[in-house]
């Protein structure tokens, strides 16, 4: 019987890198999944956002899983299209046991638009906060608990990058999840629902291994000392954050709650 069995998970940011990791090790484990992907580019973006195509590609891994799947494109920034696919997705998987609030984008181009500061707050932090205000209700009035996992980094935990609009967005909306999760987690512990957060270091997904990336740090090499881990590792895997989301969210963390979990070969710790 595997770890979140007959669960449902609602996903965002699920089409490809750490939210499509979840969603397959969660169907492993036995979970049916609502897969929830913008699949659109930004103007401010300087690197290849997720296609529908890849939103499709997680829904085909997750039925050769043999669990059941709805993807469905969805801007989190927009609270009424949140609120409509919860209802598409809830109607033909089920009730919500799991969040995984994983929507989110990295504009550290080093020639940003004012536009990166305010796309990486409304997706960062605001469409986490849509995101939850839309499930949860839901898994107060079914009084069953549950367990939400918001994905931070290690830019929540400490000030590091440089002084361009993007790279300051993402600190400050990475810190903003720590607060949220917090408050929720204090809110919801008389309900059984358990939120966290986790925090990794830099991971190899299409939004980190990205030119704009490497010419970002090629412009800011001072900051790349404070990028480097304590380990000898350079970017941790996928599956090493999803084993982690997987302890949050099943029974072996039951009891675990108002954490922030850090996935960083030692980052956060490092002076």
């Amino acid at each position: 019987m595997g770890r979140v069995e007959n669960k449902v998970a609602f996903i965002t940011g699920a089409a490809r890198g750490q939210g499509r990791g979840h969603a397959l090790r969660l169907a492993a484990e036995g979970a049916d999944i609502i897969a929830l992907d913008m699949c659109k580019q930004l103007p401010s973006a300087r690197y290849d956002l997720a296609t529908s195509e890849d939103l499709v590609e997680t829904r085909k891994a997750v039925e050769a899983l043999g669990r059941r799947a709805i993807v469905i494109e969805v801007d989190v920034r927009d609270e009424q299209q949140l609120e409509e696919a919860f209802r598409e997705g809830v109607a033909e998987i089920g009730p919500v046991d799991i969040v995984i609030a994983n929507a989110g984008v990295a504009l550290f181009a080093v020639d940003q638009p004012h536009e990166a500061w305010k796309d990486t707050i409304d997706i960062n932090l605001t469409g986490v906060f849509n995101t939850l205000e839309t499930v949860v209700p839901s898994m107060i009035e079914r009084g069953a608990g549950g367990a939400i996992v918001l994905t931070s980094s290690t830019a929540g935990l400490r000030g590091i990058l440089g002084p361009s609009r993007g790279s300051l967005a993402y600190v400050a909306s990475k810190h903003g999840l720590v607060g949220l999760m917090r408050s929720y987690a204090n809110n919801l512990a008389a309900h059984s629902i358990r939120v966290n957060t986790v925090h990794p270091t830099g991971v190899e997904t299409p939004m980190i291994v990205t030119p704009s990336i490497d010419a970002f740090l090629e412009a800011n090499p001072e900051l790349v000392s404070h990028v480097t881990n304590a380990m000898p590792v350079g970017l941790v895997s996928v599956e090493d954050v999803t084993n982690a989301v997987l302890y949050l969210v099943s029974d072996d963390g039951r009891y675990v709650t108002g954490t922030t979990l850090t996935v960083d070969g030692g980052f956060a710790n490092k002076n």
